[in-house]
């Protein structure tokens, strides 16, 4: 069985803000980004008083990085004692990233026509891009790899991939989920539950 983890998506980017899909383009939490992660760090220190039994792991961008080291310094730990696990990126949005989805209709009027049809199981144009359901494959070998309890800094999709492998929510409700940025997702004996 999987052991506690706690799961966070990266604080607020610019990119959120103005709803460019970011996918795995690097970019820079905001002020609310930072304000987010340091009250997710706050709300761990309450919820994790033993912190060295954890394993801390972030996906490799920048955002998720910055979050990490913010949760860590507000729980009162070295801001890089974490590494990091190319399993957790985000989903890459191929020729997508950058774009809106108003842009993408704009430049190509029905490109984004198909994606609405099928968001699990389609993936954009481009050779990188990937589907929620090329994600799922990543994220499942990483969760099939998790032996301690954990904090994890993430992306969108993929804690809509874990709700969906471990809460066995159905693939068209998991894409659709809004995740938010100043939450934390428990995973505990199967269930999930936003603190």
């Amino acid at each position: 069985m999987l052991p506690l983890v706690y799961m966070i998506r990266h604080g607020q980017t610019d990119w959120n803000v103005e709803e460019r899909l970011q996918g795995q383009a690097d970019t820079d939490l905001n002020a609310q980004g930072r304000a987010e992660a340091d009250r997710n760090g706050r709300l761990l220190a309450e919820l994790v008083p033993y912190p060295a039994s954890f394993d801390f792991v972030a996906s490799p961008l920048r955002r998720t990085c910055e979050t990490m080291r913010l949760v860590r310094a507000a729980m009162k730990l070295p801001e890089e004692g974490f590494r990091t696990d190319p399993r957790l990126l985000e989903v890459h949005f191929g020729d997508w990233q950058g774009w809106t989805y108003e842009e993408l209709e704009a430049a190509k009027p029905g490109s984004t026509l198909a994606r609405s049809r099928d968001k699990w199981g389609f993936a954009p144009p481009g050779a990188e891009a990937e589907s929620y359901a090329m994600l799922a494959a990543r994220v499942a070998s990483w969760l099939e790899e998790v032996r301690q309890p954990t904090i994890c800094v993430t992306h969108g999709g993929v804690i809509r991939v874990a709700l969906h492998l471990v809460a066995g929510l159905p693939s068209a409700d998991a894409v659709a989920l809004p995740i938010p940025q100043d939450r934390v997702l428990r995973i505990r004996k199967g269930d999930c539950e936003w603190l």
